[in-house]
Order: C-alpha cells, then structure tokens, then sequence
C-alpha cells in the first residue's frame, strides 16, 4: 500500500545523497517534494506539515549541514520522525490482572470487524491463552454464521443466540460463560452501520456498560484512506477508543490512513491485516512500516515469519540434508510450501534490505503452483532420485501436472543448479560458506 510513497521518497533522498555539504535551500527543495508525496498519498495535510517543520528543524541544525554525509543524516532524521508519526514504538494489547480480559470490537459495516476478530482469537491462541468469540453483531445473521465458521476453524468456542436478546444481554451471557470455562479473552464481535448514528452509539454504549471491555479496538479499512482516520475520531469521541486495527493493508490504495490516524486521533494503530487468510493480523510496528517506507527493509519481521514457518527440528533436518548432498525434489517442495505459507512473495521480498526499491521485480505465484504441481506428479523414487527422470517418465509427469517436457526439464535443470551451487557453498568455493554446523 505504502510502495507508491516509498519509491517516491527514494527518489527524493538520492538526489540529496549525491550532492557533498548542503546548504538551506537543498533541503527546503527537498521537503517540499517530501511535502507533495505525503499528500499525494493522502496524508492529513495538517499531519504533513508538523511532520516536514519536524524534520526541517532538525536537518538545519550544525550536525547535519556541516557533516561529510549529510544526505544520509537527513535521511536518519526522516526516518526518527515518520517512526514518531506512526507512533513510536509498538502498542500491545493491556491485558486484564484478573482474567478474562474483554476486547470490544467496533467499527462501520464492512471494515472486516468479524474476520479481524477471528484473526485477534488465532492470535491469542497461538500464545497459549484461551479465547471465546462473541457474535454479538445481533443485526446480521450472516454476520453470527461467519464468526461461527471461522471459529470451528481455528477451534475456538463461539458464543452466539437466534433468541430475541439485546447484544449488552448477550455480551453479559458469554462473560459469565467465559468465567466458567476458564476463558482468559472474550472478544466482542460488535454490530456496525454503513454510517455513524444514534442507534448505533447508542447500541455499543450498552455493550460498555454491561460488560466494560478492557480494550476497545476500532477497526478501520485502510482503503478508505482519510475517511477511516474521520470516522475512528468520531468513534472515540462518542464511545472511547483504546487502539486502532488497519484492514486490507495489502491494498493498492495510497497508505494515508496508517500515517495520519495516531497523530489525528491519539489512538495507536495495534495490527494491521494483511490479506484475509486468519494468519495475516501482524502486530504494527512503528519503526519497520517506517524502515519499509523509506527502502531498508524490515529483516526482523521477515525473520519472525520464517520462525512461524519452521521449527528447530525441521531446521536441523534440512541442514543435514544440504551439507550430505541429499537435498531432494521431494525438499524442494515442502520448502516452497512454507515459503508460500509466509504470506504473498512480494510481501516477503519487500521486508529484504534494497528489493522494495527494485522496480519491475514482479513474483508469479502461479509459477511457484506449477512447480509444485510438477513434484508431486512423480512418484516417491523419483523425487528422492532424480537420476531415474528419462524421457518417458518426464512425459508421463507433464501430462500429469499439466504442463508440458520443456516445463519438466527447466525445473530439473535449475534443480541441478541449485545443488551445484550448494555443493560449492559447502566447500567454500563460492562467495558463500555453510559451516560444518548449520546456526539455525
């Protein structure tokens, strides 16, 4: 969502990286084109210009205009100030000293307030708690089906009714439920409208009451750029807001939302949706989306996502493998599964230092199923073995995964490749050296 912004001030930055000591108006002409890309992507124009004067102040001081890297140090000063604007540090969730800790979701109909509370209940799972859903969104039957669904998925426990009951009674009913199952989180999946009125404030006020949540988290659809930052001020301002949750930041809008809302509201942005599988809620982090923005990557988030993906065993396995020269067809899919499970490849790529900056690098997912498709047409031998791959087996695995021998040989060449280039590795032939004891 960010990309647009982030090639932008790449190509502000570059200029002044080029030049030697700087001089006042080299940076007042550089601010004002870092002032237009921010409002190109629909930054609040009030945010805009603390947030240049932040950054002016700073970059005119002596430290920078006399120093050998001033474009650089610039550059620094931007970076500290987009992480203040977005917050700072990262906001987690306040959980309760004595348990259950209730979690109210609000926000206006099609945020993506059901499956994002789904999203929070796999989260907390994960950590070992023991959450329960509330379909407390008693205006969209729909709405109780899905949360119902998505619960058996993630086997969490929904609280719901078809009963004639206010959602405040309803909400009341799943806390003492919660309170005998030993549930330590209740999330609260709260009604929305296509608008803000009475009905509803008025609604979700009674929901506060009846069962005072410990955090009440606004879920806003990034998409809708500067009217999600209006609409959470307005929320908070009726009913009380403790954090921000920003859907459909894998978007193609322009990102204004996600730089504006802490400054406009208060109000710390917590997680951001990814996509809508369960697993793509992240934790929002100041300092990487603000890395991520002005081209450096973001290696720890990268780093954690492939944690998720493998564990220690796993690791040790595979090393073995690679270092014995027995890494196999029948690896090479299991390890594009899991880099596929990461979430969208281009996602991943952006999180590596100077490949968010790379123009043109497009990833074809497609071509990562065709792969995989061609695996698992050959039987067990072959994959361990791919020395039995003659021409009559080739053509049998291409009709099998629908493609054709040309597609067949081209994966077992860069197979090949790829293990020539493991086995120089492992004997310190190449620019790169696997040690005798891999540091998984």
């Amino acid at each position: 969502m960010l990309d647009n912004l982030s090639n932008k001030l790449d190509s502000i930055f570059k200029k002044l990286k080029g030049r030697g000591l700087l001089k006042e108006q080299d940076i007042d002409l550089a601010l004002k084109e870092v002032r237009m890309a921010l409002l190109e992507a629909d930054v609040n124009f009030k945010v805009v210009k603390d947030f240049i004067q932040g950054v002016k102040d700073r970059a005119l001081g002596k430290d920078v205009l006399e120093s050998l890297t001033p474009g650089q140090q610039v550059v620094k000063i931007v970076y500290s100030e987009l992480c203040n604007l977005l917050g700072g540090a990262e906001s987690k969730i306040k959980l309760a000293a004595n348990p259950p800790t209730v979690i109210m979701m609000i926000g206006l109909q099609g945020s993506g307030k059901t499956t994002t509370s789904a999203k929070l209940a796999r989260i907390f799972k994960k950590e070992g708690r023991r959450p329960i859903l509330v379909a407390a969104d008693l205006q969209r039957p729909a709405a109780i089906d899905q949360l119902i669904t998505l619960g058996g998925q993630l086997d969490v426990p929904v609280h719901s009714t078809r009963e004639k009951i206010t959602p405040a009674a309803l909400a009341a009913e799943a806390l003492k439920r919660a309170k005998l199952e030993a549930r330590d989180i209740v999330i609260l999946d709260t009604a929305g409208r296509l608008h803000i009125d009475e009905a509803l404030m008025a609604e979700l006020g009674d929901i506060k009451k009846a069962v005072p949540p410990h955090e009440t988290l606004f879920v806003a659809d990034a998409m809708t750029g500067q009217e999600a930052v209006n609409i959470a001020k307005s929320f908070d301002e009726q009913i009380g807001v403790d954090g921000v949750i920003l859907t459909k930041m894998d978007g193609d809008a322009r990102g204004g939302a996600a730089l504006s809302i802490k400054s406009v509201t208060g109000k710390p942005v917590k997680f951001i949706g990814m996509g809508e599988k369960l697993d793509m809620l992240e934790p929002f982090h100041p300092e990487r989306v603000a890395s991520r923005v002005l081209g450096m990557g973001d290696v720890l988030s990268l780093i954690e996502k492939a944690q998720e993906g493998y564990n220690v065993k796993e690791a040790e396995e595979l090393g073995k493998r690679l270092l014995t020269d027995s890494f196999s067809f029948e690896d090479l899919r299991d390890q594009l599964k899991k880099l596929r499970s990461m979430g969208p490849l281009e996602n991943l790529l952006a999180m590596i230092p100077g490949m968010g900056r790379m123009k043109g690098v497009k990833v074809d997912d497609k071509e990562f199923a065709r792969v995989e498709a061609i695996i698992n047409s050959m039987t067990r031998a072959e994959r361990k073995n791919h020395n039995l791959l003659n021409g009559s087996r080739k053509k049998r695995i291409a009709i099998g995964s629908g493609t054709n021998v040309a597609d067949v040989n081209r994966l077992i060449k860069q197979y090949l490749e790829m293990k020539k280039m493991i086995k120089m590795m492992r004997g310190g032939k190449g620019p790169f050296r696997i040690p005798k004891v891999m540091p998984f």
